[in-house]
């Protein structure tokens, strides 16, 4: 089995370390480019030097941590951190696009992971805010478009429309992704479906006129020949039992079909070690707990119950924004297995965008198929669970 690979860096790092680390160059672009020049860094050399840029600092970290739960408080505590810093407050002083990089950052990861109303808001703050900026500065009293220079707040504003733009197209694209996501899902469930009935009629079809016809017999002879009438039930009882032996193996077979599991190397429970290997070489540690006599399963219910902790493992490294997660394999309730897949996420959203996804669609759908009990969602102290019961035929068990 291949590991799942890591998602590229943008998406591996939080937002409020991109904005924090947006903070840090921006106030570092004056001493190092610059020389240090005052007519930048004003606010700095007018309030204290450096135990005034730490506290504006302060600020801007705090408003970056913010991003996430309050995005129209971090812009503002963000946006009042820069204009400080550059001694922006000042009539005649210009505030350079470069001080408001945090800004920019913030209102781009906003627009593409908040609310709309959200991103709105923090938009037309910002907006709102240099405006003001404009109007005030010295030779632009008569209007936005004179006596601006190249690099003042006529240039940062344009600036954060580009980011907002950025970040609503972000937006869109992973909007438009999930839409695909979810009509391909709804299209594959349909087809698994519609091949499983074509399976299932080949498979049954034939049995069920022997059964007929063997039950019509047994009828007939109950009274005068009951030991032809046993016969004739003994063979129904073999028919079904066969049948029902098949079908299980059509379902292990229509999923290798999908190219889950390899023809020569099934896969179960028996694979989980490797899979927390591979995955914790990846990065995301997985602790692997279980309880109860780990005995054989059926093959159907012994692969079910991996490919449900495989595609929870992996939609875990995908999206949960965590370095662990937990699997339980629990055996101790006779005649059912159950697995538990738990993590302490903080990805965007509460579910992450994985309600709706492929893999839990074909979870739920496998699981139905075997009669069992399926459920996802975000747990109350925060993360991600997913618990499957899946039984054990009485045949196997006894």
């Amino acid at each position: 089995m291949l590991a799942t690979p890591s998602p590229p860096l943008f998406r591996r790092v939080p937002p409020e370390v991109w904005v924090g680390l947006a903070w840090c160059v921006a106030a570092a672009y004056p001493a190092v480019l610059l020389g240090g020049n005052a007519r930048y860094h004003g606010g700095a050399a007018a309030h204290g030097g450096l135990s005034f840029t730490l506290a504006t600092t302060v600020v801007a970290f705090a408003g970056a941590a913010l991003v996430r739960r309050l995005p129209v408080l971090a812009v503002a505590l963000l946006f009042v951190a820069a204009f400080t810093e550059t001694d922006g407050w000042a009539a005649d002083t210009q505030v350079p696009p470069a001080s408001l990089l945090a800004v920019d950052v913030a209102l781009c990861l906003i627009t593409a992971t908040r609310p709309r109303r959200s991103s709105r808001a923090a938009f037309a703050l910002v907006m709102s805010l240099l405006v003001l900026h404009i109007g005030l500065v010295h030779g632009n009293t008569v209007g936005i478009f004179t006596g601006t220079h190249i690099g003042s707040a006529d240039g940062a504003a344009l600036l954060a429309l580009v980011a907002w733009l950025i970040g609503r197209s972000m937006r869109e694209n992973r909007e438009h992704a999930r839409a695909l996501s979810t009509r391909a899902a709804t299209e594959a469930v349909t087809a698994e479906r519609l091949r499983i009935a074509r399976e299932m009629h080949d498979t049954v079809a034939h049995t069920i006129g022997i059964v007929a016809l063997q039950a019509g017999a047994a009828r007939r002879v109950i009274d005068t020949r009951p030991e032809r009438a046993k016969q004739a039930l003994g063979e129904i009882e073999n028919a079904g039992r066969d049948t029902l032996a098949g079908l299980r193996r059509m379902l292990v077979a229509l999923r290798q079909a999908d190219g889950e599991t390899s023809a020569t190397t099934p896969q179960g429970l028996a694979d989980l070690d490797r899979l927390a290997a591979a995955t914790t070489a990846a990065g995301v540690r997985v602790e692997v707990r279980r309880r109860g006599e780990q005995g054989p399963l059926p093959p159907e219910i012994d692969l079910s119950a991996f490919r449900v902790i495989q595609e929870s493992v992996t939609n875990v490294v995908r999206h949960a924004d965590t370095r662990s997660c937990e699997v339980l394999v629990d055996r101790r309730t006779a005649g059912e297995v159950a697995v538990e897949i738990t993590d302490r996420g903080t990805g965007p959203g509460t579910d992450r965008g994985r309600g709706t996804g492929f893999g839990l669609a074909g979870l739920r759908e496998r699981v139905g198929l075997l009669d069992g009990e399926f459920e996802a969602g975000p747990r109350p102290e925060g993360g991600f669970r997913v618990a499957v019961r899946l039984p054990i035929p009485v045949e196997v068990n006894a």
